[in-house]
């Protein structure tokens, strides 16, 4: 299965929920705003900066985010699928604390997908999706991810925080068909902005999921 494929797989399978998909505040949330901030010396360290290099390919790491992915999938298709997205964002957290982004080089093409995939379904932890895409972008400014994933990325974020999307890769269907989540910026260029990034023209992207929507 091609990148592109799988990605618009993924967001059938999942994207036209991302306007019922943003992040609510909840009793953890607010009970965490409440708590002492702790001493310095117990401050948990910064975050790593976003960097690449090229990596040695790791099959297993490759496995894991191809089995990661597929229970993901299990998740919405049929609701079977083993784990939770909090689960796997965490996971994914992990290995880019580890690793860096899940590259080409590091993970194989498929697997790199997986893991954009989850980062795409972790609108429960949005500092995380924006921590992702800075890696996704180090890694696809080295040819060594695909730019389509980080454009989905990109506006998976905008389109959680309410603001304009770029891509116009975020689109839900309304009682007419397809339309987009939130607005497209600059709509008169996006099928430029697409092409940069290997992306099909809008036209042909609602085309592709017109049959999607009739089928609601």
């Amino acid at each position: 299965m091609s990148r592109r494929t799988l990605a618009a797989t993924a967001l059938l399978v999942a994207g036209f929920a991302v306007v019922a998909c943003a992040p609510s505040a909840g009793p953890v949330g607010a009970t965490a705003s409440r708590m002492a901030t702790p001493p310095a010396t117990e401050a948990a360290a910064p975050a790593p900066r976003p960097t690449w290099t090229p990596s040695e390919f790791d099959a297993a790491l490759s496995a894991e985010l191809i089995e990661m992915l597929a229970q993901d999938q299990a998740d919405r298709l049929a609701g079977d699928g083993e784990g939770t997205d909090e689960e796997r964002t965490e996971r994914l957290r992990e290995i880019i604390v580890a690793h860096g982004w899940p590259t080409y080089s590091l993970v194989g093409e498929e697997a790199e997908d997986a893991a954009w995939a989850i980062a795409q379904h972790s609108d429960h932890d949005p500092d995380f999706q924006r921590e992702a895409r800075e890696w996704l972008l180090i890694a696809v400014e080295n040819d060594d991810a695909s730019p389509g994933n980080l454009a989905y990325l990109t506006d998976r974020i905008a389109v959680g925080a309410g603001e304009p999307q770029t891509y116009g890769t975020q689109i839900g269907c309304a009682e007419d068909g397809p339309e987009p989540s939130t607005p497209i910026a600059d709509e008169a260029a996006v099928d430029e902005r697409r092409a940069e990034v290997g992306l099909p023209p809008l036209a042909d992207y609602y085309a592709e999921l017109e049959t999607v929507c009739a089928a609601e």
